[in-house]
């Protein structure tokens, strides 16, 4: 979250307007975001089970991360009126279900990579 008169932020969106590549890895950029999605594809779905299954998040970050994800449309929040107090879930969007097999993806990219695939120059 950018102040929109910094030049950081003007930058972003002049990258954002050249390819939308640059767009969407700002949308996903951040330690947490991608654990956070996929944790709710997973079914942790409530703020207390992303806590669980994020160790060392802060409830400040984890909340910031959940606003920024709720701001793209990848998530929202809905009330669950059946809970007393009444309790509120995280669920992705179609936005969101459509980016758990890139996160997917970038993940087997990195665990290729990490466990030693050696790096060649074509």
């Amino acid at each position: 979250m950018r102040k929109k008169q910094s030049s950081n932020y003007e930058n972003e969106m002049r990258l954002a307007k050249l390819c939308e590549r640059n767009s969407a890895i700002s949308i996903v950029s951040g330690r947490w975001k991608s654990q956070i999605v996929f944790n709710i594809f997973l079914g942790n779905d409530r703020f207390h089970l992303l806590q669980q299954q994020l160790p060392g998040i802060s409830e400040t970050v984890l909340a910031r991360q959940l606003k920024e994800l709720e701001l793209h449309a990848i998530l929202v929040k809905k009330e669950m009126p059946e809970t007393v107090p009444i309790g509120k879930r995280y669920i992705l969007t179609n936005k969101g279900l459509d980016l758990v097999p890139i996160l997917d993806s970038l993940c087997n990219w990195g665990k290729l990579y990490a466990n030693g695939k050696e790096i060649e120059v074509k």
